[in-house]
């Protein structure tokens, strides 16, 4: 394990040392725990985007209806009957 120095807020301070007072953790611990939640998020939705970009690349899109079907399950149609 590494040690290094992050510069924050008082206010983010203080809201840090009440969560890791009520879960019974240091503020070391909750720290680290949301350093490493942060980069597993990032490094997941970076990951979604490298992978989506070369779908693109290769020409994979999804047609016109295909999107249109997505769309209509979730939004009703404006239009009067």
């Amino acid at each position: 394990m590494t040690a290094f120095t992050v510069r924050v807020s008082d206010e983010t301070v203080s809201k840090l040392d009440q969560i890791a007072e009520k879960l019974d953790r240091s503020r070391s611990y909750m720290a680290a725990q949301a350093i490493e939640d942060y980069v597993a998020r990032e490094e997941w939705q970076l990951a979604e985007i490298e992978a989506g970009l070369a779908e693109a690349d290769r020409g994979e899109f999804a047609s016109d209806q295909d999107v249109a079907k997505i769309v209509g399950k979730y939004v009703s149609s404006t239009r009067p009957s």
